[in-house]
């Protein structure tokens, strides 16, 4: 499966969060990190079935296997973006935009950052 067509399901979003945040993990390390309310057979299909897709790649470790995100966090972040745009906001940027701004309560230093990118956005749009 190409990562840039992923989509994944919560279970597998939740995997590649630990794996992306914690580095190349065993079964038992990722179980630990989700908490205890998955079990451990749970997990350890959910991965194998998840290197499969070749989401993840995995390395012998002893009688384990060590397992890391084998697509990139970003890649999937805009992946899920643009589908959040495309099914729930008609393509919308700019209604996606406004959603996320109005649904909850900017600070000072929210805006300045919020004011700091879309300058930065402009001067390279100006620039291509």
């Amino acid at each position: 499966m190409a990562a840039e067509k992923f989509t994944p399901t919560d279970s597998e979003l939740a995997i590649l969060n630990v794996l992306w945040k914690h580095g190349p993990s065993t079964v038992h390390e990722v179980r630990d990190a989700l908490g205890q309310e998955q079990g451990y057979t749970t997990v350890l299909k959910l991965m194998q079935i998840m290197h499969d897709k070749q989401l993840v790649s995995r390395e012998k470790e002893g009688r384990a296997h060590r397992y890391e995100a084998a697509i990139e966090k970003e890649n999937v972040q805009q992946n899920l973006l643009d589908r959040l745009m495309d099914t729930a906001f008609d393509g919308s940027m700019s209604q996606l935009l406004q959603q996320a701004i109005s649904s909850k309560e900017l600070d000072k230093s929210d805006w300045e950052e919020l004011n700091q990118l879309m300058d930065k956005l402009k001067d390279q749009s100006k620039d291509t």
